[in-house]
Protein backbone atom coordinates (compact mmCIF):
# COMPACT_ATOMS: atom_id res chain seq x y z
CA UNK A 1 0.00 0.00 0.00
CA UNK A 2 1.13 3.03 -1.06
CA UNK A 3 2.73 5.07 2.27
CA UNK A 4 1.26 8.53 2.72
CA UNK A 5 4.53 10.38 2.02
CA UNK A 6 4.09 8.89 -1.11
CA UNK A 7 0.91 9.97 -1.95
CA UNK A 8 1.99 13.32 -1.36
CA UNK A 9 4.90 13.59 -3.36
CA UNK A 10 3.11 11.77 -6.36
CA UNK A 11 0.64 14.59 -6.27
CA UNK A 12 2.89 17.05 -5.82
CA UNK A 13 4.93 15.49 -9.13
CA UNK A 14 1.12 15.54 -10.82
CA UNK A 15 0.68 19.35 -10.31
CA UNK A 16 -2.15 18.38 -8.68
CA UNK A 17 -2.59 21.85 -6.40
CA UNK A 18 -5.45 21.17 -3.61
CA UNK A 19 -5.33 18.20 -0.83
CA UNK A 20 -7.26 17.75 1.63
CA UNK A 21 -6.67 15.37 4.35
CA UNK A 22 -9.09 15.20 7.80
CA UNK A 23 -7.30 14.08 10.46
CA UNK A 24 -5.99 15.07 13.87
CA UNK A 25 -2.23 14.49 13.29
CA UNK A 26 -1.92 18.03 12.67
CA UNK A 27 2.08 17.30 14.81
CA UNK A 28 2.66 14.26 12.54
CA UNK A 29 1.49 15.42 9.30
CA UNK A 30 4.10 18.51 9.72
CA UNK A 31 6.74 16.05 10.34
CA UNK A 32 5.64 14.27 7.86
CA UNK A 33 5.51 16.98 5.02
CA UNK A 34 8.68 18.69 6.64
CA UNK A 35 10.89 15.28 5.92
CA UNK A 36 9.36 15.17 2.66
CA UNK A 37 10.80 18.67 2.09
CA UNK A 38 14.03 18.06 3.63
CA UNK A 39 14.79 15.17 0.87
CA UNK A 40 13.94 18.05 -1.85
CA UNK A 41 14.48 21.75 -2.85
CA UNK A 42 10.72 22.28 -1.86
CA UNK A 43 9.77 25.18 1.30
CA UNK A 44 7.02 24.41 3.90
CA UNK A 45 4.96 26.94 4.70
CA UNK A 46 2.06 26.44 6.98
CA UNK A 47 -0.80 29.00 8.08
CA UNK A 48 -3.85 28.89 10.60
CA UNK A 49 -5.92 31.75 12.19
CA UNK A 50 -3.52 32.27 15.30
CA UNK A 51 0.34 32.17 14.24
CA UNK A 52 -0.15 33.09 10.55
CA UNK A 53 2.64 32.22 8.33
CA UNK A 54 5.33 29.80 9.56
CA UNK A 55 8.15 28.78 7.43
CA UNK A 56 9.09 25.14 8.89
CA UNK A 57 11.20 23.54 6.05
CA UNK A 58 13.69 25.38 3.96
CA UNK A 59 14.89 29.26 4.53
CA UNK A 60 14.18 32.65 3.94
CA UNK A 61 11.30 34.69 5.13
CA UNK A 62 7.58 34.41 5.57
CA UNK A 63 5.02 36.90 4.17
CA UNK A 64 2.50 38.71 6.43
CA UNK A 65 -0.72 37.69 5.91
CA UNK A 66 -3.20 37.86 8.61
CA UNK A 67 -6.48 36.86 6.86
CA UNK A 68 -7.57 34.27 4.54
CA UNK A 69 -7.35 36.34 1.24
CA UNK A 70 -4.31 37.72 2.16
CA UNK A 71 -2.89 34.45 2.53
CA UNK A 72 -3.68 33.52 -1.01
CA UNK A 73 -2.51 36.03 -2.40
CA UNK A 74 0.79 35.54 -0.65
CA UNK A 75 0.97 31.55 -1.68
CA UNK A 76 -0.11 33.06 -5.41
CA UNK A 77 2.41 35.41 -5.50
CA UNK A 78 5.48 33.16 -3.79
CA UNK A 79 8.15 32.41 -6.33
CA UNK A 80 10.15 29.34 -4.05
CA UNK A 81 8.07 25.85 -4.86
CA UNK A 82 6.72 24.40 -1.82
CA UNK A 83 3.94 22.95 0.01
CA UNK A 84 1.51 25.15 1.73
CA UNK A 85 0.39 23.47 5.52
CA UNK A 86 -3.85 25.19 5.85
CA UNK A 87 -4.97 24.03 8.79
CA UNK A 88 -8.61 24.11 9.40
CA UNK A 89 -8.95 26.30 6.54
CA UNK A 90 -12.59 25.11 6.49
CA UNK A 91 -13.51 27.64 8.78
CA UNK A 92 -12.21 30.36 6.23
CA UNK A 93 -14.94 29.50 3.26
CA UNK A 94 -17.96 29.16 5.29
CA UNK A 95 -20.31 32.00 4.73
CA UNK A 96 -17.23 33.48 2.63
CA UNK A 97 -18.19 32.98 -1.43
CA UNK A 98 -14.98 35.61 -1.81
CA UNK A 99 -12.49 33.17 -0.57
CA UNK A 100 -13.70 30.10 -1.94
CA UNK A 101 -13.46 31.56 -5.33
CA UNK A 102 -9.94 33.21 -4.73
CA UNK A 103 -9.04 29.20 -3.78
CA UNK A 104 -10.62 27.77 -6.36
CA UNK A 105 -8.81 30.84 -8.87
CA UNK A 106 -5.20 29.76 -6.89
CA UNK A 107 -5.56 26.36 -7.32
CA UNK A 108 -5.75 27.07 -11.06
CA UNK A 109 -3.11 29.35 -11.38
CA UNK A 110 -0.59 26.60 -9.40
CA UNK A 111 -1.21 24.20 -12.13
CA UNK A 112 2.03 25.61 -13.71
CA UNK A 113 4.26 25.56 -10.62
CA UNK A 114 5.58 22.84 -8.17
CA UNK A 115 3.51 24.68 -5.33
CA UNK A 116 0.72 22.40 -3.25
CA UNK A 117 -1.71 23.70 -0.82
CA UNK A 118 -2.81 20.70 1.33
CA UNK A 119 -5.79 21.62 3.62
CA UNK A 120 -5.83 19.60 6.73
CA UNK A 121 -9.15 19.62 8.92
CA UNK A 122 -10.70 17.28 11.49
CA UNK A 123 -13.84 17.18 9.49
CA UNK A 124 -14.72 16.68 5.84
CA UNK A 125 -16.83 19.67 5.22
CA UNK A 126 -15.75 21.02 1.01
CA UNK A 127 -18.71 22.68 -0.64
CA UNK A 128 -20.07 21.99 -3.94
CA UNK A 129 -18.08 24.85 -5.40
CA UNK A 130 -14.78 23.15 -4.47
CA UNK A 131 -15.24 19.83 -4.97
CA UNK A 132 -13.75 19.60 -8.42
CA UNK A 133 -10.39 20.94 -7.21
CA UNK A 134 -9.71 19.29 -4.33
CA UNK A 135 -7.98 15.54 -4.05
CA UNK A 136 -8.33 13.84 -0.72
CA UNK A 137 -5.97 11.84 0.80
CA UNK A 138 -6.46 9.49 3.68
CA UNK A 139 -4.03 9.68 6.81
CA UNK A 140 -4.40 6.84 8.72
CA UNK A 141 -4.09 6.68 12.19
CA UNK A 142 -0.46 4.97 13.77
CA UNK A 143 -0.23 1.29 12.73
CA UNK A 144 1.56 -1.63 15.43
CA UNK A 145 5.08 -0.14 14.59
CA UNK A 146 4.58 3.50 15.23
CA UNK A 147 2.58 2.01 18.30
CA UNK A 148 5.01 0.23 19.50
CA UNK A 149 7.35 3.53 19.09
CA UNK A 150 5.62 5.26 21.12
CA UNK A 151 5.62 2.92 24.15
CA UNK A 152 9.16 2.59 23.60
CA UNK A 153 9.78 6.30 23.81
CA UNK A 154 7.68 6.45 26.96
CA UNK A 155 8.84 3.43 29.02
CA UNK A 156 12.62 4.60 27.88
CA UNK A 157 13.42 6.36 30.85
CA UNK A 158 14.86 4.44 34.01
CA UNK A 159 12.53 3.22 36.78
CA UNK A 160 9.49 2.68 34.71
CA UNK A 161 8.15 -0.91 34.52
CA UNK A 162 6.97 -2.75 32.05
CA UNK A 163 5.43 -5.65 32.86
CA UNK A 164 4.51 -6.86 29.73
CA UNK A 165 4.59 -10.98 27.83
CA UNK A 166 5.47 -10.41 24.07
CA UNK A 167 1.94 -11.34 23.58
CA UNK A 168 0.75 -9.20 26.40
CA UNK A 169 2.60 -6.04 24.84
CA UNK A 170 0.95 -6.95 21.21
CA UNK A 171 -2.86 -7.03 23.20
CA UNK A 172 -1.99 -3.45 24.36
CA UNK A 173 -1.04 -2.40 21.05
CA UNK A 174 -3.50 -3.75 19.15
CA UNK A 175 -6.01 -2.04 21.43
CA UNK A 176 -4.72 1.42 20.47
CA UNK A 177 -4.77 0.90 17.23
CA UNK A 178 -7.67 3.58 16.00
CA UNK A 179 -6.48 6.32 18.16
CA UNK A 180 -4.49 8.93 16.95
CA UNK A 181 -0.64 9.56 17.91
CA UNK A 182 -1.54 12.09 21.08
CA UNK A 183 -4.58 10.08 22.12
CA UNK A 184 -1.90 7.22 22.32
CA UNK A 185 0.46 9.02 23.89
CA UNK A 186 -1.88 10.60 26.59
CA UNK A 187 -3.35 7.37 27.86
CA UNK A 188 0.10 5.58 28.10
CA UNK A 189 1.37 8.40 29.85
CA UNK A 190 -1.33 8.98 32.10
CA UNK A 191 -1.08 5.24 33.19
CA UNK A 192 2.80 5.48 33.86
CA UNK A 193 2.25 8.60 35.84
CA UNK A 194 -0.55 6.64 37.84
CA UNK A 195 1.07 3.29 38.15
CA UNK A 196 5.27 3.65 37.25
CA UNK A 197 4.88 1.52 34.43
CA UNK A 198 2.67 -0.52 31.71
CA UNK A 199 0.68 -4.00 32.14
CA UNK A 200 -2.16 -5.51 30.94
CA UNK A 201 -4.55 -3.59 32.74
CA UNK A 202 -4.13 -0.85 30.66
CA UNK A 203 -5.91 -2.12 27.61
CA UNK A 204 -9.48 -1.32 29.56
CA UNK A 205 -7.73 2.19 29.98
CA UNK A 206 -6.90 2.05 26.04
CA UNK A 207 -10.59 1.07 25.35
CA UNK A 208 -12.25 3.56 27.51
CA UNK A 209 -10.21 6.09 25.90
CA UNK A 210 -11.89 5.22 22.16
CA UNK A 211 -15.37 5.92 23.60
CA UNK A 212 -14.56 9.10 23.11
CA UNK A 213 -14.11 8.74 19.14
CA UNK A 214 -17.99 6.82 18.75
CA UNK A 215 -19.17 9.73 21.29
CA UNK A 216 -20.92 11.77 18.95
CA UNK A 217 -22.59 8.98 16.48
CA UNK A 218 -26.16 8.86 17.70
CA UNK A 219 -26.33 4.99 15.87
CA UNK A 220 -23.19 3.15 17.57
CA UNK A 221 -23.09 2.99 21.98
CA UNK A 222 -20.01 2.28 23.47
CA UNK A 223 -19.74 -0.66 25.89
CA UNK A 224 -17.47 -1.43 28.58
CA UNK A 225 -18.31 -5.08 29.55
CA UNK A 226 -17.69 -6.94 32.70
CA UNK A 227 -18.77 -10.04 32.03
CA UNK A 228 -16.95 -12.87 31.55
CA UNK A 229 -16.90 -16.07 30.06
CA UNK A 230 -17.97 -17.56 33.71
CA UNK A 231 -21.06 -15.34 34.14
CA UNK A 232 -22.37 -17.54 31.24
CA UNK A 233 -24.31 -20.77 32.15
CA UNK A 234 -24.15 -23.97 29.45
CA UNK A 235 -23.51 -22.41 25.83
CA UNK A 236 -20.08 -24.89 25.77
CA UNK A 237 -20.07 -25.35 22.29
CA UNK A 238 -20.04 -21.63 21.69
CA UNK A 239 -17.75 -21.53 25.00
CA UNK A 240 -15.78 -23.30 23.12
CA UNK A 241 -15.70 -21.87 20.13
CA UNK A 242 -14.75 -18.95 21.42
CA UNK A 243 -11.96 -20.11 23.41
CA UNK A 244 -10.30 -21.27 20.40
CA UNK A 245 -9.98 -17.68 18.64
CA UNK A 246 -8.54 -16.24 21.84
CA UNK A 247 -5.35 -15.55 20.00
CA UNK A 248 -7.55 -14.73 16.44
CA UNK A 249 -6.17 -10.99 16.24
CA UNK A 250 -2.49 -11.71 16.96
CA UNK A 251 0.63 -11.25 14.80
CA UNK A 252 1.27 -15.13 15.78
CA UNK A 253 -1.88 -16.06 14.03
CA UNK A 254 -1.42 -14.07 11.00
CA UNK A 255 2.04 -15.35 10.62
CA UNK A 256 0.30 -19.05 10.99
CA UNK A 257 -1.62 -17.84 8.37
CA UNK A 258 -4.86 -17.94 9.90
CA UNK A 259 -7.47 -14.90 8.78
CA UNK A 260 -8.81 -13.20 11.05
CA UNK A 261 -13.03 -14.11 12.32
CA UNK A 262 -14.95 -12.03 10.80
CA UNK A 263 -17.75 -12.57 13.01
CA UNK A 264 -21.26 -14.80 14.36
CA UNK A 265 -24.74 -14.96 14.47
CA UNK A 266 -26.85 -16.23 17.45
CA UNK A 267 -30.17 -17.06 16.78
CA UNK A 268 -32.60 -19.07 18.98
CA UNK A 269 -34.90 -18.47 22.04
CA UNK A 270 -35.23 -14.91 23.87
CA UNK A 271 -33.29 -14.67 26.96
CA UNK A 272 -31.25 -17.62 26.33
CA UNK A 273 -27.71 -15.39 26.45
CA UNK A 274 -27.45 -13.89 23.47
CA UNK A 275 -26.90 -10.22 24.00
CA UNK A 276 -24.70 -11.51 27.17
CA UNK A 277 -22.92 -13.68 24.93
CA UNK A 278 -21.31 -10.46 22.53
CA UNK A 279 -20.25 -8.52 25.98
CA UNK A 280 -18.49 -11.64 27.37
CA UNK A 281 -17.17 -12.35 23.96
CA UNK A 282 -15.50 -8.19 24.07
CA UNK A 283 -14.31 -9.25 27.83
CA UNK A 284 -12.44 -12.58 26.63
CA UNK A 285 -10.74 -11.32 23.60
CA UNK A 286 -9.99 -7.61 25.28
CA UNK A 287 -11.50 -5.74 22.67
CA UNK A 288 -13.95 -2.82 22.95
CA UNK A 289 -17.82 -3.29 22.07
CA UNK A 290 -19.79 -1.11 20.20
CA UNK A 291 -23.55 -1.52 19.79
CA UNK A 292 -24.87 -0.33 16.56
CA UNK A 293 -28.18 0.50 17.13
CA UNK A 294 -30.21 0.18 13.54
CA UNK A 295 -33.30 2.46 13.91
CA UNK A 296 -30.83 5.21 14.52
CA UNK A 297 -29.63 4.53 10.81
CA UNK A 298 -32.68 5.88 9.17
CA UNK A 299 -33.41 9.23 8.50
CA UNK A 300 -36.07 11.46 6.98
CA UNK A 301 -33.99 12.90 4.10
CA UNK A 302 -33.05 10.67 0.91
CA UNK A 303 -29.84 9.30 1.23
CA UNK A 304 -29.64 9.94 4.57
CA UNK A 305 -30.32 6.38 5.73
CA UNK A 306 -27.19 5.22 3.55
CA UNK A 307 -24.84 7.71 4.58
CA UNK A 308 -25.60 7.42 8.40
CA UNK A 309 -24.86 3.88 7.60
CA UNK A 310 -21.56 4.27 5.65
CA UNK A 311 -20.65 6.61 8.54
CA UNK A 312 -21.33 4.01 11.35
CA UNK A 313 -19.66 1.03 9.81
CA UNK A 314 -16.50 3.73 9.21
CA UNK A 315 -16.44 4.82 12.51
CA UNK A 316 -16.19 1.01 13.57
CA UNK A 317 -13.33 0.29 11.31
CA UNK A 318 -11.41 3.06 13.12
CA UNK A 319 -11.56 1.92 16.32
CA UNK A 320 -10.94 -2.16 15.22
CA UNK A 321 -9.89 -4.65 16.38
CA UNK A 322 -13.22 -4.31 17.97
CA UNK A 323 -16.57 -6.07 18.46
CA UNK A 324 -19.62 -5.20 16.70
CA UNK A 325 -22.67 -5.84 18.08
CA UNK A 326 -25.90 -5.78 16.36
CA UNK A 327 -28.66 -6.73 18.47
CA UNK A 328 -32.20 -7.81 17.16
CA UNK A 329 -31.04 -7.05 13.37
CA UNK A 330 -34.61 -8.40 12.40
CA UNK A 331 -36.34 -5.75 14.50
CA UNK A 332 -34.17 -2.64 12.40
CA UNK A 333 -34.27 -4.25 9.32
CA UNK A 334 -37.99 -4.56 8.41
CA UNK A 335 -38.30 -5.69 4.45
CA UNK A 336 -41.72 -4.19 4.65
CA UNK A 337 -41.34 -2.25 1.56
CA UNK A 338 -43.28 0.40 3.14
CA UNK A 339 -40.14 2.30 3.17
CA UNK A 340 -39.05 3.03 -0.46
CA UNK A 341 -36.38 0.54 -0.33
CA UNK A 342 -34.66 2.26 2.51
CA UNK A 343 -34.49 -0.51 4.43
CA UNK A 344 -33.17 -3.04 1.73
CA UNK A 345 -30.15 -0.59 0.87
CA UNK A 346 -29.13 0.06 4.05
CA UNK A 347 -29.22 -4.29 4.86
CA UNK A 348 -27.35 -4.45 1.21
CA UNK A 349 -25.20 -1.77 2.61
CA UNK A 350 -24.36 -3.80 5.78
CA UNK A 351 -24.16 -7.25 4.02
CA UNK A 352 -21.26 -5.58 1.46
CA UNK A 353 -18.98 -4.36 4.47
CA UNK A 354 -19.29 -7.40 6.14
CA UNK A 355 -18.06 -9.24 2.73
CA UNK A 356 -15.42 -6.52 2.26
CA UNK A 357 -14.67 -5.27 5.34
CA UNK A 358 -10.54 -4.20 5.41
CA UNK A 359 -10.01 -3.78 9.45
CA UNK A 360 -10.88 -6.32 12.11
CA UNK A 361 -14.07 -6.09 13.28
CA UNK A 362 -15.61 -8.82 14.58
CA UNK A 363 -19.78 -8.45 14.20
CA UNK A 364 -22.14 -10.07 16.56
CA UNK A 365 -25.54 -10.19 15.28
CA UNK A 366 -28.08 -11.37 17.17
CA UNK A 367 -32.04 -12.75 16.15
CA UNK A 368 -34.79 -14.17 18.25
CA UNK A 369 -37.27 -14.12 15.02
CA UNK A 370 -35.58 -16.56 12.41
CA UNK A 371 -38.34 -16.18 9.84
CA UNK A 372 -37.47 -12.36 8.72
CA UNK A 373 -33.93 -13.04 8.86
CA UNK A 374 -32.85 -13.75 4.69
CA UNK A 375 -30.86 -15.91 3.79
CA UNK A 376 -27.59 -14.01 3.09
CA UNK A 377 -26.93 -13.21 6.83
CA UNK A 378 -25.77 -16.71 7.32
CA UNK A 379 -23.64 -17.25 4.65
CA UNK A 380 -20.52 -18.17 5.28
CA UNK A 381 -17.73 -15.67 4.22
CA UNK A 382 -19.93 -13.00 5.58
CA UNK A 383 -19.94 -15.04 9.64
CA UNK A 384 -17.91 -17.76 10.55
CA UNK A 385 -20.46 -19.81 12.04
CA UNK A 386 -24.16 -19.56 12.91
CA UNK A 387 -25.19 -20.80 16.85
CA UNK A 388 -28.41 -21.77 17.65
CA UNK A 389 -29.20 -21.03 21.16
CA UNK A 390 -32.27 -23.48 22.74
CA UNK A 391 -33.58 -23.89 25.92
CA UNK A 392 -31.13 -24.95 28.72
CA UNK A 393 -30.66 -28.12 29.93
CA UNK A 394 -30.64 -29.66 33.41
CA UNK A 395 -27.10 -29.28 33.56
CA UNK A 396 -26.95 -25.69 32.13
CA UNK A 397 -29.73 -24.69 34.26
CA UNK A 398 -27.95 -25.73 37.49
CA UNK A 399 -24.94 -23.92 36.64
CA UNK A 400 -26.92 -20.65 35.38
CA UNK A 401 -28.53 -21.02 39.39
CA UNK A 402 -24.79 -21.03 40.62
CA UNK A 403 -23.90 -18.36 38.48
CA UNK A 404 -26.99 -16.02 39.80
CA UNK A 405 -26.67 -17.71 43.24
CA UNK A 406 -22.95 -16.12 43.46
CA UNK A 407 -23.53 -12.65 41.73
CA UNK A 408 -25.42 -12.52 44.97
CA UNK A 409 -23.06 -13.22 47.48
CA UNK A 410 -24.82 -15.84 48.26
CA UNK A 411 -23.31 -19.75 49.68
CA UNK A 412 -23.87 -22.43 47.00
CA UNK A 413 -24.12 -24.99 50.04
CA UNK A 414 -26.70 -23.75 51.29
CA UNK A 415 -28.95 -24.37 48.37
CA UNK A 416 -31.02 -27.74 46.40
CA UNK A 417 -29.30 -27.10 42.87
CA UNK A 418 -30.98 -30.29 42.30
CA UNK A 419 -34.09 -29.41 43.16
CA UNK A 420 -34.35 -25.58 41.51
CA UNK A 421 -32.72 -27.58 38.05
CA UNK A 422 -35.53 -30.15 38.10
CA UNK A 423 -38.36 -27.08 38.79
CA UNK A 424 -37.33 -24.91 35.81
CA UNK A 425 -37.78 -26.81 33.52
CA UNK A 426 -38.29 -25.46 29.97
CA UNK A 427 -37.07 -21.69 31.60
CA UNK A 428 -34.57 -19.68 30.00
CA UNK A 429 -31.17 -18.14 31.83
CA UNK A 430 -33.51 -14.54 31.87
CA UNK A 431 -36.21 -16.28 33.80
CA UNK A 432 -34.25 -18.14 36.24
CA UNK A 433 -32.30 -14.82 37.00
CA UNK A 434 -35.95 -12.89 37.98
CA UNK A 435 -37.00 -15.95 40.24
CA UNK A 436 -33.90 -15.71 41.92
CA UNK A 437 -34.22 -11.40 42.37
CA UNK A 438 -38.16 -12.06 43.00
CA UNK A 439 -37.09 -14.71 45.34
CA UNK A 440 -35.05 -11.85 46.92
CA UNK A 441 -37.61 -9.35 47.26
CA UNK A 442 -39.92 -11.59 48.94
CA UNK A 443 -37.47 -12.60 51.71
CA UNK A 444 -36.29 -8.53 52.14
CA UNK A 445 -39.91 -7.78 52.57
CA UNK A 446 -41.03 -10.76 54.88
CA UNK A 447 -43.78 -9.85 57.32
CA UNK A 448 -42.96 -12.13 60.16
CA UNK A 449 -38.60 -12.13 59.15
CA UNK A 450 -37.82 -8.63 57.50
CA UNK A 451 -34.49 -8.65 55.78
CA UNK A 452 -33.89 -12.97 55.69
CA UNK A 453 -31.89 -14.13 53.45
CA UNK A 454 -33.68 -16.07 50.97
CA UNK A 455 -34.27 -20.15 50.45
CA UNK A 456 -34.34 -22.68 48.29
CA UNK A 457 -38.09 -22.47 48.72
CA UNK A 458 -39.02 -18.55 47.94
CA UNK A 459 -36.82 -19.69 44.62
CA UNK A 460 -38.94 -22.07 43.64
CA UNK A 461 -41.94 -20.67 44.54
CA UNK A 462 -41.03 -17.88 42.26
CA UNK A 463 -40.48 -20.23 39.82
CA UNK A 464 -43.89 -21.68 39.91
CA UNK A 465 -45.70 -18.10 39.89
CA UNK A 466 -43.80 -17.49 36.78
CA UNK A 467 -45.08 -18.60 33.16
CA UNK A 468 -42.21 -19.41 31.20
CA UNK A 469 -41.69 -18.37 27.38
CA UNK A 470 -41.81 -21.90 26.35
CA UNK A 471 -45.27 -22.38 27.88
CA UNK A 472 -46.59 -18.72 27.27
CA UNK A 473 -45.73 -18.78 23.23
CA UNK A 474 -45.08 -22.80 22.99
CA UNK A 475 -46.04 -22.56 19.38
CA UNK A 476 -43.50 -19.79 18.59
CA UNK A 477 -40.78 -21.69 20.57
CA UNK A 478 -41.38 -25.05 19.21
CA UNK A 479 -41.32 -23.43 15.47
CA UNK A 480 -38.01 -22.05 16.75
CA UNK A 481 -36.10 -25.00 17.48
CA UNK A 482 -37.43 -26.77 14.34
CA UNK A 483 -34.71 -24.68 12.68
CA UNK A 484 -31.82 -26.61 15.37
CA UNK A 485 -33.64 -29.94 15.03
CA UNK A 486 -33.60 -29.52 11.17
CA UNK A 487 -29.92 -28.62 11.05
CA UNK A 488 -30.12 -25.39 9.69
CA UNK A 489 -27.47 -24.13 12.80
CA UNK A 490 -24.68 -25.05 15.53
CA UNK A 491 -25.68 -25.99 18.86
CA UNK A 492 -24.09 -23.43 21.16
CA UNK A 493 -24.76 -26.20 24.26
CA UNK A 494 -23.50 -29.58 23.30
CA UNK A 495 -19.98 -29.99 22.71
CA UNK A 496 -20.15 -33.30 21.11
CA UNK A 497 -22.10 -31.28 18.24
CA UNK A 498 -18.86 -29.55 16.54
CA UNK A 499 -18.55 -30.11 13.53
CA UNK A 500 -15.21 -32.33 12.38
CA UNK A 501 -14.23 -29.25 10.93
CA UNK A 502 -13.66 -27.08 14.37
Amino acid sequence: MQSFRDEIDNSIRARITLLYIVSLEEESISEQLRALCRGSDLKLYRWDHADYFQLLAGDGGVPNAQDPLSALSAIENINDDGIFLLCDFHQCWQGQPRVMRKLKNVAWKLKFTRKTMVIISPVWKIPEELKDEVVMIEYHPPGLAEMDLIVSSLTSAPGIRVNLTPLGREKLLQAALGLSSNQARRIFARSIVSKGGLDERDIDLVNAGKKQIIRDSSALEFFSPVETIGDVGGLDALKHWLQTRKKAFSVEARDYGLPEPKGITLIGIPGTGKSLTAKVIAGLWKLPLVRLDLGALFGGLVGQSEENTRRALALAEIIAPCILWIDEIEKGLSFSGGDGGTSLRVFASILSWMQEKARPVFVVATANNISLLPPELMRKGRVDEVFFLDLPSYDDRKEIFEIHLRKRRRPIQNYDLDLLAKTSEGFVGAEIEQAVIDAMYKAFSDRDEPGRDFTTHDVALALQQQVPISRSHKEIIDELRKYLSEGRAQSASNRHALRESM
